[in-house]
């Protein structure tokens, strides 16, 4: 058993609360990855509530098979969902994972993930001891490459057509931090 899944953590952060994933969020989780702003920079989508189960097995997976965390973000007011945030593909040997996020439109521009992503990077630090943090963002997202920027990751280069998504070609920007840079320093 996963040592993250015999106490999952849980945090808080201005008007939030980053928790477990539960099954009745479905509904909420559902309506993020079919939303057509969400998805439109997004490597994947749900076409129903059923099919959204997947998602919902992965996240419980991931957690399980120690390969990675994702959370919740849920108002503090009403434990509603309104996005999700985590690292997938955690690759123990050379202490690196990738992160993921995504937010209801509704929510964006609050600053909820400049405020939720360092809560989660320094646990991927100090509990996962991850020295790498990488992510992979289409070249036509400013909104998230600039929010990478603003956390202190680097950018490293671009993969140029590394994806085809609706017939045609993306190119991502590669992104990392690592724990011994400077603006990660400051998380500890």
């Amino acid at each position: 058993m996963s040592k993250i899944a015999a106490s999952f953590p849980e945090f808080s952060v201005p008007h939030y609360t980053l928790r477990q994933i539960q099954a009745d969020d479905i509904g909420v989780v559902y309506q993020g990855l079919s939303d057509p702003e969400v998805i439109k920079y997004y490597a994947l989508s749900y076409d129903s509530l059923e099919a959204t189960e997947v998602q919902m097995q992965w996240f419980e997976q991931i957690v399980a098979e120690d390969q990675g965390i994702w959370w919740g973000i849920a108002r503090a007011d009403n434990n509603e969902l309104v996005g999700a945030c985590g690292f997938y593909d955690w690759d123990h040997t050379h202490r690196s994972t990738e992160l993921g996020y995504w937010l209801l439109p509704a929510y964006w521009g609050n600053g909820i993930m400049k405020a939720s992503l360092p809560v989660i990077m320094r646990y991927a630090l100090d509990v996962m001891k991850v020295h790498r943090i990488h992510a992979d963002v289409e070249t036509e997202n400013p909104a998230s490459w600039q929010l990478l920027e603003k956390l202190g990751f680097t950018r490293e280069g671009m993969l140029r057509d590394v994806e085809c998504k609706d017939g045609r070609f993306l190119s991502l920007y590669k992104y990392s931090v690592l724990s011994t840079d400077a603006a990660v320093q400051g998380l500890r």
